[in-house]
């Protein structure tokens, strides 16, 4: 190319594709002499666009039937938010004089300590401590990309402001300024600096030996749109080069100068006193950081070109004016009026709204799925919604479309991260069992250094299994000790000793730890439970260099931290690493976040989750410097990324096919619609409802519905003669009344339920624990206090757990102990005294908690209860029969050999409650007779009859008769909710008299 006379600055519509349009130009113009395009530096902004253009020109040469091409020189401008460096040209060996850039995690580190040293007591830990330490970095980024030097912050238009904004505000101020100026004073005793200063400095470099020795060879900068000060003078000066070129993406040739106007001022202050920023900037508009670009650049946009192939004009399509007048400023916007039809025809762009997530999902990958049937055609969806395009990502695997999302998954969230974050949980909750389980249970472990990994594998599981099985029910005491005698009791002693031993180094360390102490243990301790093969995969190799940077830095830093702290730190570190998937995917499919899908292209383009808080993103601001201080600054404020995801849009806008879509809810309930997605809604207006009446949600109500199943009817099973004759406990002759199904799945199918892991403590539990001490005090003696204490140690109960039930407990235990000794003439003569006795042939057991010998000879039937004892209505209808048929036992000789005989007359529930005239505030006693003042409850001549009546009846029902053991006959009754899934009881309750919903 001739020397240029002015700023050679071009543009690429939105509707040609920047990568492929930008191929297009380029080699006509570079690849006539000579090795070409070989002599050509691309300037770059990030690895993802190299590897877009990279495809670009493949492509190409495909069209254009080539033999063969040598790539130019492609190299990265960088950008810090992406974690990238500057490409080897922008930083050369040669610049000795610039200082050398601190290691961005121990800068992280050494920001939270100093965090600590500024707030002193009072200061936060761990977390909270690492999360402020990173605002702040990124803050300081924020400010020396714009070139805001310490002493700004304290300059007179920061001054002018800060006594207007909350009081908050002015704290964080001071506080961020303070930390930021002992940081430097460490980094300048290093010897380094920033990473964005040493990045302003590079690019400074490069303009200064550029602007005084041109390189001999061509440099072009294309698809950069960062508005950083020293890379837009960096810019200007490879725009002035003899062979130089600066080609933006999308920039609006056709936006009007009044509508140019509104924008802002973009940078130029109308004094040298005034704001950097002006108050009526429109930074959410597409075209907002194209303008702060040129202006920082220099350039009137008056000087910017259309980027063709040479020879040929440039294209004007109807769709760019459309995407043009879809996002004009608030005051332009009322032209939309007397806009002609030309000017607003989107005539290949669809709306689609769907239900929920799930269905846009559906439709998404239905449209993918159409699209591929047509040849050569090639498909993208755009997201910022990794959760959706997961979902989408496995829809298209129903037709074996294999898509990679190219954004990636956050570390914390693959495999090998997740085994990482599960065995720091292990330390953090003290080996409690959810997360010990998840850990023992991960896929990886177990198999470490196994000749035979399948069969390894197969034997770790068997015994986790077994040990998960006694681990159930209320949380242990923390640590490993107790867990020795619980894997004792699952058969499981060598399994449990080999994981004992490998967890042991972990759990030594109970106070502040170096941090790089703690990833050695950890990643050792993984490694161990997992082999090598942890680190093999792409995930393993990014956590692998993830741990090893961290622990490096940490050591550098002197870091400690507390252990319970390491999880939730590691978590908040990890999910800012990307895992990317190998290649491999579809080669006419792409998933791509907002960062990859700018330059790419594709014959259909698929924006989904357009929905406000993702696409675009909440205008959250700085969470340290308010919004007047920055603006005063000079910095763009929050809105500016709502700026850059309307320019992604508008550059997805140009394909030649655009699908958008939405969700009417998502989680959290209804979901407010894009502003781009009402704004195009608005600029279609009647043309938009036609868009409406495609076939993909017609498609997706096909996959997602069938035929209306059939009513499920109320389980009545009838069992053959041969089954129902069982035998029955006391306590399941109530569940045989009052729900025969119960009954049936517990007594016949045999069907129990397990606890889940860390339950809360139930009332079978405390039951137990109750009857066990006083099982132990009424045959042992002793202090009943001391044999609490002693069975409560027993259980190694969580220090939680026992703190909340053992006061109540003991009280209780106190309780009994007064009212037992208050009555001389009764005398306890058995406890926890099982008996038996057939009626009609079926045999009826019975556990009696206490039988007392009264005065006269009769007998007391004694039950303790934890909670509250059955009501006397319950009683009286026979659907608590526990005490009576205890009774009857006693009445038929069942515990003769103990040497009771005789028939009991006195029938008490004794309740651990709570009770405001017991003396200790538990305990009391009530019966279902009707004795002294009580008004209800049965006569105590008729109770046993009573009893053997209703156990007559109920034998004669369900056991010896055929009747069906129907589920929840007393739906009013409280009963157990243990089967109430496998009686699928949420199906039919409530319509049992519709027709089919019995059976």
């Amino acid at each position: 190319m001739a020397n240029a006379a002015r700023p050679q600055v071009f543009s690429i519509a939105a509707h040609r594709g920047f990568a492929d349009a930008l191929v297009a130009g380029l080699v006509p113009r570079y690849s006539e002499d000579g090795l070409g395009l070989a002599r050509l530096t691309l300037l770059l902004p990030s690895g993802r666009a190299i590897r877009t253009v990279s495809e670009a020109f493949v492509r190409h040469m495909g069209e254009e039937g080539g033999a063969g091409l040598l790539l130019p020189r492609m190299v990265t401008i960088g950008d810090l938010s992406l974690d990238e460096a500057l490409g080897p040209l922008l930083d050369p060996l040669g610049a000795d004089e610039i200082p050398p850039a601190v290691d961005p995690t121990f800068r992280w580190l050494r920001l939270a300590a100093l965090l600590a040293e500024d707030i002193g007591k009072g200061a936060p830990k761990g977390p909270p401590l690492f999360r402020q330490a990173r605002m702040i970095a990124e803050t300081m980024d924020r400010l020396l990309v714009e070139e805001i030097a310490p002493e700004d912050l304290r300059g007179d238009r920061v001054l002018d402001v800060v006594g207007s904004v909350a009081g908050h505000w002015q704290d964080s101020l001071r506080r961020f300024a303070r930390v930021q100026a002992r940081w430097l004073v460490e980094l300048q005793a290093m010897g380094r600096v920033d990473s964005a200063t040493r990045r302003n400095q590079l690019f400074a470099h490069a303009a200064k030996s550029w602007r005084a020795e041109p390189p001999a060879t061509p440099i072009v900068a294309a698809g950069v749109t960062s508005a950083a000060p020293a890379l837009a003078r960096l810019l200007r000066v490879v725009s002035e080069l003899p062979q130089g070129a600066v080609i933006l993406p999308d920039l609006d040739l056709a936006l009007s100068d009044a509508a140019w106007d509104e924008l802002g001022r973009v940078g130029q202050s109308d004094d040298a006193d005034g704001e950097r920023l002006g108050r009526h900037d429109a930074p959410t508009h597409p075209q907002y950081h194209l303008k702060l670009l040129l202006g920082r650049m220099g350039v009137n946009r008056g000087e910017v070109r259309q980027w063709h192939r040479r020879g040929l004009t440039a294209a004007n399509p109807d769709r760019t004016h459309a995407v043009s007048a879809l996002f004009l400023p608030p005051q332009a916007s009322k032209s939309w009026v007397e806009l002609p039809s030309e000017k607003r025809r989107l005539a290949a762009v669809q709306l689609l709204e769907t239900g929920n997530p799930e269905e846009e999902a559906q439709a998404v990958a239905l449209a993918v799925r159409r699209k591929l049937e047509e040849p050569q055609k090639r498909v993208a969806v755009v997201t910022p919604d990794r959760s959706l395009a997961r979902r989408i990502v496995h829809h298209l695997r129903r037709w074996e479309i294999q898509a990679d999302d190219s954004a990636g998954a956050p570390l914390c969230d693959t495999a090998a991260g997740r085994a990482l974050l599960l065995l720091a949980q292990v330390i953090a909750e003290r080996a409690a069992p959810v997360p010990l389980v998840a850990f023992l249970g991960h896929p990886f472990v177990g198999v470490a250094e196994a000749e035979d990994s399948d069969r390894a594998r197969a034997d770790w599981l068997d015994a986790l299994r077994r040990f998960e099985d006694r681990l159930r029910g209320p949380r242990p005491a923390p640590g490993l000790a107790p867990l020795r005698a619980i894997a004792a009791k699952a058969d499981a002693d060598a399994w449990w000793g080999t994981v004992a031993d490998r967890l042991a180094p972990l759990m030594e360390r109970e106070e502040d730890a170096p941090l790089a102490e703690l990833l050695g243990t950890l990643a050792q301790v993984l490694e161990e439970f997992c082999g090598e093969a942890v680190w093999g995969r792409e995930d393993g190799r990014a956590l692998g260099g993830f741990v090893d940077d961290l622990r490096q830095q940490a050591s550098a830093a002197g870091t400690m931290i507390d252990p319970r702290d390491l999880h939730d730190v590691l978590t908040d570190a990890m999910e800012r690493v990307a895992v990317r998937p190998a290649y491999g995917g579809h080669p006419r499919v792409a998933v791509y976040g907002l960062l990859e899908s700018r330059m790419a292209r594709a014959d259909l383009i698929i924006c989904a989750g357009l929905n406000e808080g993702t696409w675009p993103g909440g205008a959250s601001p700085d969470p340290l410097l308010a919004p007047p201080v920055l603006r005063a600054l000079g910095v763009p404020g929050g809105e500016f990324r709502i700026g850059l995801a309307a320019h992604d849009l508008a550059g997805a806008l140009g394909a030649p096919q655009v699908l958008l879509t939405r969700a009417a809810r998502d989680a959290d309930g209804p979901a407010i619609p894009s502003r781009f997605f009402l704004r195009i809604k608005a600029l279609l207006g009647d043309l938009a409802k036609r868009h409406e009446e495609d076939e993909l949600p017609a498609l997706v109500d096909a996959l997602r519905d069938a035929d209306p199943a059939p009513l499920y009817p109320v389980p009545q099973p009838r069992p053959p003669a041969e089954v129902r004759r069982v035998t029955i406990s006391a306590t399941a002759l109530d569940r045989l009344r009052s729900d025969p199904y119960q009954f049936y799945a517990n007594a016949i199918l045999r069907l129990k339920e397990r606890d889940p892991l860390d339950a809360e403590p139930s009332p079978a539990w405390q039951g137990t624990l109750a009857h066990a001490i006083l099982e132990e005090w009424h045959k042992e003696g002793g202090a009943l206090v001391d044999l609490a204490t002693k069975h409560l140690g027993a259980m190694d109960a969580h220090p939680l757990t026992r703190a909340l039930w053992e006061p109540r407990l003991m009280a209780a235990l106190e309780w009994i102990e007064n009212e037992v000794g208050s009555d001389p003439d009764r005398r306890i003569v058995a406890v926890e005294q099982k008996g038996r006795h057939l009626f009609s042939g079926i045999e009826i057991t019975g556990t009696a908690d206490r039988i007392d010998r009264l005065a006269d000879g009769s007998y007391a039937i004694v039950d303790y209860k934890t909670g509250g004892p059955p009501s006397k209505k319950m009683v009286e209808e026979g659907f608590a029969l526990q005490l009576g048929t205890l009774g009857l036992l006693v009445e038929e000789g069942a515990y003769a050999d103990r040497g009771i005989e005789g028939v009991p007359t006195r029938f008490e529930y004794w309740s651990l409650g709570r009770d405001a005239k017991s003396d200790t505030g538990f305990g009391y006693v009530t019966t279902p007779l009707k004795i002294g003042n009580a008004r209800t409850g049965m006569e105590p001549d008729d109770f046993l009859p009573e009893t053997r009546r209703y156990l007559a009846e109920a034998l004669d029902t369900w056991i010896l008769g055929d009747a069906p053991f129907t589920a929840r006959p007393n739906p009013d009754l409280k009963l157990y909710a243990t089967y109430d899934q496998l009686m699928r009881l949420e199906e039919w309750l409530g319509r049992e008299s519709e027709p089919g919903a019995t059976r």
